[in-house]
């Protein structure tokens, strides 16, 4: 029979550290070495490594380069796992890192099964995510351009005290707005102007580029089927889908909400049990999302004309789930506020209910083969 040999990898820009594990639990660890960060040169150490008869598994942490040399060892047919770098145990009392060291220790790790190994997304699932991600950052800049501009104005002294900020009738006032001393201040002050617009048609044309991937992705029916609940909108539906992944792995509702952070922390030791704040663990884009779903549960359950025209066309079983999620949440949301709960955390409990409502319609919602 054909031992198995455990490979750990410390992946870099241009390099590729390798140490490797022999089978059984005395068999030797050692450096293989470093070689460079490209397809030939993971083609040679594979051959190199099969030599003596043996199965590599390879196995690396995930970090910026991406997926491309997990998918290179798959397509080569051998076992690849990327590990997630949070859930790698580690010495506290190790202060000296490696790249050596770093590849030896997953290389033992590996072999003793100590390693957490993450889902992978196929090529067309990190290109959605991609783009979920971009349109993520387009906000973030629309946000970070509407403060300096409230920044700019208040340096000046100019408030805005008609009401609230970026209605229609405060940009309107911004317009208008011809109160700075000097040319270039008003020069200055139209440039922030316009970085603003710039973001904001950003964040339209990738909303609509989202809209045009959708019905051609492999979990189009899931993200159709998660609006039938409250507050989840196409862009929430699609993040969520894109950053999880396939959710139909997770066995239990209870596995999704801890994957996602929304969990409280626990330190607890014989008779006394401590409970914290949540986790935070796992994806946060996609805990935000939920978070931000969440807010539309304070409003007693109603089926307005917007929610039955986009759900009109589901199946009756997950249009009831839909409706089963809006009367307990909103229930849940009126008894925690009205107990005295921080909004903070009364949100969080909506947002990890939600999330076992979203693990229930993805069970039953059929995705092409």
């Amino acid at each position: 029979m054909n031992k198995t040999l455990y490979v750990g990898l410390d992946v870099h820009k241009d390099s590729i550290a390798v140490a490797v594990a022999e089978d059984g639990r005395g068999g030797e660890i050692r450096y293989h070495g470093t070689i460079v960060h490209s397809g030939d040169a993971v083609l040679r150490l594979t051959k190199t490594l099969t030599k003596s008869g043996c199965i590599p598994s390879f196995c690396y942490e995930a970090g910026p380069c991406g997926y491309g040399l997990h998918r290179l060892l798959i397509r080569l047919g051998f076992e690849c796992a990327v590990v997630a770098p949070s859930m790698i145990p580690r010495k506290t009392g190790d202060r000296i890192k490696t790249d050596r060291r770093d590849a030896i220790m997953l290389a033992r790790l590996w072999r003793a099964g100590e390693l957490t190994a993450i889902w992978t997304p196929d090529e067309e699932q990190e290109a959605m995510r991609d783009l979920i991600r971009t349109r993520k950052q387009a906000k973030d800049a629309v946000k970070v351009a509407k403060q300096q501009l409230l920044s700019f104005l208040l340096r000046h002294g100019l408030k805005y005290q008609n009401g609230k900020y970026w209605t229609q009738r405060h940009r309107r006032w911004l317009a208008e707005l011809r109160r700075f001393s000097y040319p270039h201040q008003q020069l200055a002050f139209e440039e922030l102007k316009r970085t603003i617009d710039q973001c904001e048609a950003r964040v339209m044309t990738l909303d609509q580029a989202i809209d045009d991937a959708i019905p051609h992705w492999h979990f189009a029916p899931l993200v159709d089927a998660l609006r039938a609940l409250r507050g989840v909108n196409t862009t929430i539906a699609a993040t969520v889908v894109a950053e999880i992944g396939d959710i139909t792995r997770f066995d239990k509702p209870r596995q999704l909400m801890a994957w996602l952070g929304l969990v409280p922390s626990e330190h607890s030791s014989g008779n006394t049990t401590r409970r914290g704040r949540l986790t935070k663990t796992g994806n946060a884009l996609a805990r935000t999302m939920l978070v931000e779903a969440g807010w539309s549960y304070r409003h007693p359950p109603k089926e307005g004309h917007p929610y039955l025209k986009r759900s009109a066309h589901l199946p009756q079983e997950i249009r009831d789930i839909g409706w089963k999620a809006q009367t307990r949440l909103c229930k849940r949301f009126r008894h925690l506020s009205n107990a005295g709960k921080p909004q903070p955390r009364v949100l969080s409990t909506i947002a990890r209910e939600l999330a076992g409502f979203i693990w229930d319609i993805a069970r039953k919602t059929p995705l092409p083969a």
